[in-house]
């Protein structure tokens, strides 16, 4: 070996010494080698996500982007009847939608993205029943919660809430 292959050798031992045998940072304690939890298969995951939408409550809050700002948040509330998968990433959500006199359950059909286990209900360029603007958004779902990003228009938003079900 050359002078520069020792060199980076000792350096890569150095550097990586304690990772590669088992020891921590600091050398002192055994790394942790809890195994991680198993993985639910796709099937589970795609009935927990089933389960957590289905009469279910999303209360949070939004605000917009203005100017690269965020605006004062707002309270909403979406309320979700039943989710069905399609196939593939298609869902359909049937959303009860409550406005003035109205109040309808609409199906909307949406695409569903998994970030491993965690789905991302995924909107492009969608109208909604009545309206004209059309509206895109990325909706994370986790553990009873959600977060996600939304546009339409000229407006651009952030949302972020809980998700609670309906009891039998």
């Amino acid at each position: 070996m050359t002078k520069r292959a020792l060199s980076f050798v000792a350096l890569f031992l150095a550097l990586l010494g304690p990772v590669a045998l088992g020891l921590s940072a600091q050398g002192t304690k055994p790394a942790d080698t809890t195994p991680a939890p198993p993985r639910l298969s796709q099937e589970a995951l795609e009935a927990k996500f089933k389960a957590t939408m289905t009469k279910a409550t999303l209360s949070g809050r939004w605000c917009g982007i203005k100017d690269g700002k965020l605006t004062p948040e707002k309270e909403d509330k979406y309320t979700i009847v039943s989710v069905n998968k399609l196939g593939g990433d298609t869902w359909i959500i049937h959303t009860r939608i409550q406005y003035g006199e109205k109040d309808f359950t609409v199906p909307l059909p949406i695409q569903v993205k998994w970030a491993g286990d965690t789905p991302v209900i995924t909107v492009d360029g969608m109208t909604m029943p009545g309206g004209k603007t059309a509206y895109s958004a990325r909706v994370l779902v986790y553990d009873k919660t959600y977060a996600g990003t939304w546009s339409g228009g000229d407006h651009v938003g952030l949302m972020n809430g809980i998700i609670t079900n309906e009891k039998e």
